[in-house]
């Protein structure tokens, strides 16, 4: 890597990491409307440089959701709701300091384990990069399309549902093989599609926007003094199990679609109170409390990569804006990624170890604005969010029309939280959409329309079977989970 470049690294990184700690401090901004704040502003960055300070703002927002959520008992973030716990018991206890130091602490460890997961699993998936074929791509995408079923929660229709309009949307514009135009109704402005960045940050941001000017109590503000203590040697030696648990739990979590944060940081929660000798004191104030679940999202920001560069697979919502940040700069991700930009990757990897060090540094600098910030009434905070996603969104090309539609998914966003639709199955469509229907009318036109071809490609045929199994085995768990609710029902 040549000098230049891990000039303009390190910079963006702490960039990254400082935006991301505010953010994850703003109860209610979870890293990906943070990232989707962002991303608009990263557009004339090097590619680089662009995606370090994406992925350095996932990593700053995961610890950042920690600090309200010791301060006040209001997590930052979905995956700091596990922290409450024991951190604002030890906050009452006058132990904030001591706190906030485990949080950052464990947040390191965690995000160096999982960099080196990164680095590790990163380089075997680039030596598959050439058997790679348009029914390659196509059953790869059909792959990450069957991730919708385990990310539909309790509803597997509405998980359908918004698959479905997300791919809808991924069709409007030029044909991809004919040139014809497809749902424009005579708009110039359509011809290209709409952009995923548009729809990520009108789902996410704006959609965010309008649910919590429904809430009340936005005129509370809270007072707080705190100062980070780090941990000693015998908190070290207490720790480090649970420290373990949450980083093997976030690693496996992160590159497993529809895991995240918050679902490891419970379960690293969990496991660290059953292996603990001192089980007693979590809920009370447990330092290990603390660590395991803070260690495990900050895995997570890391290990969420593997998807991303290996297969062009988002996990999360997170780690889907990080994929839209890729497209943005013209960057496909997926196995050819490290043949065609080789130094884009490596620049990450360093990106990210730059990142988690400047967490340490950042995270004890920015202590104190970040409790000034989360005092403020809430809506001076919404004030400031709109006008940054009006003004992102307008710098991409000037253009009123895209700050329009960016608006108007923001209200598609609210309908779908209203009606308790998850959006990631929707903002999948949109971004794997393009790639499912190009790929598998080459695949066909190659074959002379023989479908039979994607069940010869071995590799095609593999990832079609997992994709099967993938589904067969939501589906089952949706029944199993309706059959039981039915005999509850029942019983009553």
């Amino acid at each position: 890597m040549d000098p230049a470049t891990l000039l303009a690294i390190v910079p963006a990184a702490f960039g990254g990491v400082i935006w991301g700690i505010v953010g994850g401090a703003l109860p209610g901004i979870s890293p990906s409307i943070t990232m989707a704040l962002l991303l608009p502003l990263t557009y004339g960055m090097d590619p680089t440089a662009a995606i370090v300070m994406l992925a350095g703002t996932y990593v700053g927002a995961e610890y950042g959701g920690s600090i309200p959520a010791i301060l006040i008992r209001t997590p930052g973030t979905n995956a700091a709701a596990a922290t409450v716990v024991d951190g604002y018991a030890m906050k009452e206890q006058g132990r904030a300091g001591e706190a906030l130091g485990i949080s950052l602490y464990s947040g390191f460890i965690g995000g160096l384990f999982g960099l080196g997961v990164v680095v590790l699993l990163a380089e075997p998936l680039s030596t598959v990069a050439l058997a790679f074929t348009p029914q390659a791509y196509f059953a790869l995408g059909v792959l990450g399309l069957s991730v919708i079923a385990s990310l539909a929660r309790e509803s597997l229709l509405k998980g359908l549902m918004a698959g479905v309009l997300g791919l809808m949307i991924a069709t409007i514009g030029t044909d991809p093989v004919t040139g014809l135009n497809r749902f424009t109704f005579g708009s110039a402005e359509l011809l290209s599609g709409i952009p995923p960045l548009l729809v990520m940050v009108g789902l996410f941001a704006v959609g965010e926007l309008l649910a919590q000017s429904g809430e009340t109590g936005w005129g509370q503000t809270v007072a707080e003094r705190a100062r980070i203590r780090f941990p000693g040697p015998a908190v070290w030696r207490r720790i480090a199990l649970p420290q373990a648990i949450g980083s093997v739990i976030g690693a496996f979590e992160g590159m497993m679609p529809g895991g995240g944060g918050a679902v490891s940081s419970f379960l690293a929660y969990n496991e660290a109170r059953r292996w603990s000798r001192r089980k007693d004191e979590f809920g009370r104030g447990s330092p290990e409390g603390i660590a395991a679940p803070e260690a495990a999202n900050n895995t997570v920001a890391c290990t969420s990569l593997v998807p991303i560069l290996g297969l062009g697979i988002p996990s999360s919502n997170s780690s889907a804006v990080l994929l839209g940040g890729f497209l943005l700069h013209g960057l496909i991700p997926g196995p050819m990624l490290f043949v065609s930009h080789s130094d884009v990757v490596t620049g990450l990897f360093a990106g990210l170890l730059a990142a988690n060090i400047a967490m340490v540094a950042v995270g004890y600098v920015m202590l104190g604005p970040c409790i000034w910030l989360v005092s403020r009434p809430r809506p001076y905070l919404m004030a400031f969010i709109y006008a940054l996603v009006v003004s992102g969104v307008y710098a991409i090309e000037t253009s009123l029309f895209q700050v329009a539609v960016a608006l108007a998914f923001g209200v598609v966003g609210y309908a779908l939280r209203y009606f308790d639709v998850p959006l990631l199955p929707m903002v999948l469509g949109v971004i794997l959409g393009f790639m499912v229907e190009s790929n598998y009318r080459r695949a066909l036109v190659l074959s002379g329309g023989d479908h039979l071809t994607f069940l010869q490609d071995p590799v095609s045929a593999g990832f079609l079977i997992v994709a099967a199994l993938f589904l067969l085995g939501s589906a089952a768990r949706h029944l199993s989970r309706a059959s039981r609710r039915l005999h509850e029902g029942a019983a009553v």
